[in-house]
C-alpha cells in the first residue's frame, strides 16, 4: 500500500460522516433542545375551548387537519431552504413566509420558534460557523424576521441532511408538539399519546408523501378554519399556551 493508505480508509470515513450526521438529526429532534416549541398548541388550546374538540376522534381529526395544512403551507419551505442553504436564498424564503402568513398568532409563534432555533443551533452546531455567521448578519441588518421553517430547513441543510429526511423530521415535530399539547391540555393521557402518535405515522407519512418537493410558489393554506381558531387564542380569558 502506497504512502500507508489503507484502500478502504475513504469509504470508513464516509460511514463515520453518516454516522455522525444521524446524530446531529436525532439531537435536531430531540424535545430537550430548548427551542421553545412546547409553549406552543398549534391553535388546539383555542379549539378545544371553542368546543371544536371534545372527543378524542375529534383530536386525531384536528392533527390530521394540522398536519395537511403544515404539508401544504409550510413544507416548500422547509425544502426550498434545504436544497439551498445559502444566506440569500434564506433571506428570500423568510421575506415569502412573512407575507404570507396572516394568522397574527401563528405569525409571532413562527418567529418565536424560529428565533430560539437559530440561535440554539448555531451554539449547539458549532462547527458550522455560517450558522452564526448568518444569523449575526441577518441581526444587524434586520432582513429576515426567523420564521421557523426556513430555519430548520437551513440548518438541516448546512448539517448535511437531505431534503426527504428534513422535510420528514419537520412533519415529526410538528405531529409530536401537537401530542405534547393534547397531554398537558388532558385531552389524552400519556400512554394514549404515545399509541395515538403510533398510529398516526401512517396519515403523516402518507400526507408528507403528498406534499413533499415543492416550490414555494405551491405553498397554500387548506385548512382555514385552523387558521382562524388560532387567531382567536390571544383572546382566551385563561390559557396555559402562547399560541
Amino acid at each position: 500500500m502506497e504512502d500507508g493508505v489503507r484502500p478502504n480508509e475513504g469509504g470508513n470515513r464516509k460511514r463515520s460522516f453518516a454516522d455522525l450526521l444521524q446524530w446531529s438529526q436525532w439531537q435536531l429532534l430531540d424535545s430537550i433542545l430548548p427551542t421553545g416549541a412546547f409553549a406552543h398548541s398549534f391553535g388546539l388550546e383555542a379549539s378545544t375551548q371553542a368546543s371544536i374538540i371534545s372527543r378524542p376522534e375529534d383530536l386525531k381529526i384536528y392533527m390530521i387537519h394540522v398536519l395537511e395544512n403544515t404539508g401544504s403551507l409550510l413544507l416548500p419551505f422547509v425544502y426550498s431552504a434545504t436544497v439551498a442553504p445559502n444566506l440569500k436564498n434564506w433571506q428570500k424564503l423568510d421575506n415569502v413566509l412573512e407575507a404570507t402568513l396572516t394568522n397574527e398568532v401563528g405569525r409571532k409563534a413562527s418567529i418565536s420558534q424560529g428565533s430560539s432555533l437559530i440561535r440554539v443551533a448555531s451554539a449547539v452546531f458549532s462547527e458550522y460557523s455560517c450558522l452564526k455567521s448568518f444569523r449575526d448578519t441577518c441581526l444587524a441588518s434586520g432582513s429576515v424576521s426567523f420564521h421557523h421553517a426556513p430555519v430548520f430547513g437551513l440548518i438541516c441543510g448546512v448539517i448535511g441532511l437531505d431534503s426527504e429526511t428534513s422535510q420528514r423530521a419537520y412533519m415529526f415535530l410538528t405531529m409530536r408538539d401537537v401530542i405534547s399539547a393534547a397531554t398537558r391540555l388532558n385531552l389524552v393521557g400519556p400512554i394514549a399519546a404515545s399509541v395515538l402518535q403510533h398510529q398516526m405515522t401512517h396519515v403523516a407519512e402518507s400526507i408528507l408523501k403528498k406534499w413533499m418537493d415543492r416550490s414555494v410558489e405551491d405553498a397554500c393554506q387548506i385548512t382555514p378554519l385552523l387558521d382562524v381558531v388560532q387567531g382567536c387564542h390571544a383572546y382566551l380569558f385563561s390559557r396555559m399556551f402562547c399560541s
